[in-house]
């Protein structure tokens, strides 16, 4: 196997500079630091870049991979503000400045949940920075309902789903790594996770303080996240005019794209087989594929 496939990320920082709020955002880089970078994979809800190591660096040897941590996540140090916010137009924006920073041709743009979604959305501002996109059981709900969803009432309604009430009440202080990991073991989204990808996440998911280790994406972050959902993810996908390819949960999906929609001959979907929304995690090879397929 190349020796790129093999060695761990490097560790970089984008300086971002919008309406959002000034900071740094944290961007591990796989593969060949001498090659353009071919692809930028975009990380779920209150996930980080780290949890995805095992699915991207092997393809490290083929492929130079940047995975950001998104405002409010990993070791991102970005103002992360919930008052106000309706939408993900601060994750747009970061990525679109993160387009902006990478020297080279076009890439393929990709992401998993929030981070498929959210890559589309920078997409969408920046296509001459992209040549493609890959998402992974992205947030995209039918279109009467993403309408709906931008509409002051609905809105506040959205704001207050069950994910979000569920995301408040999340743990956000360990006394140790260990203790973290066994809380989470085979317990809800980490069902069937493997003990690495668990610990990888863990690695830039806490961040140590003098009352213990933290999350560092905050609860209440997390659930502006869930919340958030004036957003228009078919606007965003026709302006595109890229290809584009979504992989669907065939439990549990988040993504209501059919497998043929309606105006976007440039979109396929297809579904993978017995995966949940956490499938880039538990059948990580059929998620290698995509990416590599797409980049190469």
């Amino acid at each position: 196997m190349d020796a790129a496939a093999l060695s761990p990320p490097r560790r970089l920082t984008v300086p971002i500079r919008n309406r959002w709020g000034d900071g740094d955002m944290a961007v591990l880089d796989f593969g060949d630091p001498k090659r353009p970078v071919d692809l930028v994979f975009v990380h779920a809800n209150g996930f980080n870049a780290a949890t995805y190591r095992t699915l991207l660096q092997p393809l490290g040897g083929s492929l130079r991979i940047w995975a950001p941590d998104l405002r409010g996540h990993g070791r991102s140090r970005l103002p992360a503000v919930v008052e106000g916010r309706r939408c993900w137009g601060d994750h747009r924006d970061d990525l679109a400045a993160l387009l902006d920073a990478i020297d080279g041709p076009p890439v393929v743009m990709a992401g998993h949940s929030l981070g498929g979604a959210s890559a589309l959305l920078a997409a969408a501002e920046r296509p001459e920075r992209v040549s493609g996109l890959v998402m992974m059981d992205p947030v995209v709900w039918p279109r009467p309902m993403a309408f709906a969803l931008n509409l002051p009432v609905v809105g506040r309604v959205a704001a207050n789903n069950p994910m979000v009430r569920g995301a408040l009440k999340r743990r956000a202080l360990f006394d140790s790594r260990e203790q973290a990991l066994n809380a989470y073991r085979g317990r809800g989204a980490f069902q069937g996770w493997p003990d690495m990808v668990l610990a990888d996440y863990l690695s830039d998911g806490l961040i140590e303080t003098d009352q213990g280790l933290v999350l560092t994406c905050a609860p209440t972050w997390e659930a502006s996240n869930y919340g958030a959902q004036a957003n228009d993810p078919w606007g965003a996908m026709k302006r595109l005019g890229r290809p584009v390819r979504i992989l669907k949960a065939e439990t549990g999906t988040t993504c209501a794209v059919s497998a043929a929609p309606r105006g976007l001959s440039h979109v396929a979907v297809e579904t993978v087989a017995g995966g949940t929304h956490f499938f880039p995690m538990l059948k990580p090879d059929i998620a290698r594929d995509a990416l590599f397929d797409a980049a190469v």
